[in-house]
Formats: structure tokens, C-alpha cells, sequence
């Protein structure tokens, strides 16, 4: 086993020994308590919920009912830099956070807990990628938004998932070499498809690295119709077999826009939420 991967298999463990403390679901009218107390601290406290794709349907639907928005990770501090709340509850992981405040520095950001988290992050310490980027100087330094505020700060690009082959196209089109971090698979996506000369640095998503080829053709042969919609995160093996590639954001579009009735989606079940109303 290779030092990444043992790095990866104890971010793992962490974050499942942080899931297996979260309470389990309580009964409707005990929600139904929770929900009119957050409610009433909201507008008491002027405060909205951004909340991520991946979080728990209920935690969605609230952060919707409230006057708060459901999306990615960019689009929820977007969301929170143009709303006129004081305080921003973000439902996601620490680093959602941080990008929060980073772009709306004059406002309260909360986190219901800072033990959520995301092993693209956690595997992509800062102090070792200063000396990765310190030992390719030649190198341009891109990084995924899915990483803390030390590591955007020593880039030279950050990126999301939907712009990360933009901008490696725009890189090699005028000579550029690239340093890229911190999953794997979504670097080894944007080299192959963009051409350009990428080093990738070894992390990677352990939600998508969990989905494998084989299967997701077992599943096509049971449904055969459907479409294949994956996250660029996956492994190769999986994208290869891809009918749609994208985001979060980009899925949920993919299947409104696509002729199938069915899909195969390859990325996080907490996409059911907004994608069956988009896509019912």
C-alpha cells in the first residue's frame, strides 16, 4: 500500500468515526421541534443556511423553506456574499467554510460542527504541498476548491470542477506547465483531455473513489436504458463508461437535458435531493 493510499484509508476511518456519532434521524414531531427553533433563531439573528448538495435531505429542504440556498461549494458562498443576512449558517465541511469567509469577510459565518470534513483537504496538508510546489518552481500552481484557505493561498489558480479544463487549456495554449492538486483522478481527467503537461499531486475524493466500473455495468445491464452521470472525480475506469461527465451542478442539468428516463449517478447520494425535483 502506497503512502497515499494509507494516508486516504485513515481519512477515511476519521470521517466514518465522525458519521457514526451524528444522531440518527429523530421522529416527525421531534424534527418538526428542531425545525421551528432554528427557524426562530434565523430571524432573530438574521441568518440564512447555505447548504451543500451533499448534506442530509432535511438540512436542504430547511435550508430551501428559510430563504437559504442548496448548491455547491462556490455557489453557496456567492449565495451568501449577495444575501443581505448578517450570519451565514454553512451545512457542508470546513473548507465551505472558509470560502464563505473569504468572500464575504465582513460577515458571521457559523458551521453547525468543524469535525466535518473532506479528504481532498485533509490529504493536501499545507506544509507538504508548499514543499511539493517549492520543489517544481516552473510550475504553475492550480488547486481545487476543495481544499483549505493555506492551500488557496499558495496557489496560482484555484478552480471548481466545472472551470478546471478551462483553465488548463488556457495554461498549455500559451506554454504553461501545471502543478495540480489535490485529487488525483479529477487531474488526471483535465490531462487527458486538455493535452497539458499536469504533475498531480496524489489525493483523492473517498465518496468517488468508492465507485467502480464493474459496478456500474452491472447496473446497465439491469437497466440498460439508463444514462451513466458521473462526477470527474471518479476513477478513470468509471469515466471511461460515462454518458455525461460534470459537476454536481452540471448532473443535475445533464438530466433534464438528456433524452434518457433513467440515470446511473456516480457521485454523492445527497444529489437525490435537488435532482429528483429537477429531474422528477
Amino acid at each position: 500500500m502506497s503512502i497515499a493510499d494509507q494516508k486516504l484509508r485513515e481519512i477515511r476511518e476519521q470521517v466514518q468515526s465522525h458519521l457514526a456519532s451524528v444522531p440518527k434521524r429523530r421522529d416527525a414531531e421531534r424534527t418538526a421541534e428542531l425545525e421551528a427553533r432554528i427557524r426562530a433563531q434565523l430571524e432573530a439573528h438574521n441568518a440564512v443556511i447555505v447548504a451543500h448538495y451533499y448534506t442530509a435531505p432535511e438540512i436542504q429542504a430547511l435550508a430551501e423553506a428559510t430563504g437559504g440556498c442548496v448548491s455547491d461549494s462556490l455557489e453557496m458562498a456567492r449565495f451568501g456574499r449577495d444575501h443581505p443576512a448578517d450570519t451565514l449558517i454553512v451545512a457542508g465541511v470546513r473548507f465551505m467554510g472558509e470560502t464563505a469567509k473569504i468572500l464575504t469577510p465582513n460577515k458571521r459565518v457559523l458551521m453547525p460542527t468543524l469535525e466535518a470534513t473532506c479528504s481532498l483537504d485533509e490529504g493536501c496538508p499545507i506544509d507538504e504541498f508548499s514543499a511539493f510546489c517549492d520543489a517544481h518552481p516552473d510550475r504553475d500552481v492550480v488547486v481545487y476548491a476543495n481544499t483549505s484557505a493555506a492551500v488557496k493561498a499558495r496557489a496560482d489558480w484555484v478552480v471548481t470542477s466545472s472551470i478546471a479544463l478551462d483553465v488548463a487549456e488556457h495554461l498549455a495554449e500559451n506554454d504553461k506547465k501545471v502543478l495540480w492538486a489535490p485529487d488525483r483522478h479529477l487531474g488526471d481527467y483535465v490531462r487527458r483531455e486538455s493535452g497539458a503537461d499536469i504533475l498531480v499531486w496524489d489525493g483523492a475524493c473517498i465518496v468517488h473513489e468508492e465507485f467502480k466500473a464493474k459496478g456500474i455495468l452491472d447496473l446497465k445491464q439491469v437497466h440498460p436504458e439508463a444514462a451513466v452521470l458521473a462526477h470527474p472525480e471518479s476513477p478513470a475506469s468509471v469515466l471511461e463508461i460515462a454518458d455525461h461527465i460534470g459537476s454536481t451542478t452540471q448532473i443535475i442539468k445533464a438530466a433534464t437535458e438528456l433524452p434518457n428516463e433513467k440515470f446511473i449517478v456516480a457521485t454523492d447520494q445527497g444529489i437525490f435531493y435537488k435532482l429528483q425535483k429537477a429531474a422528477p
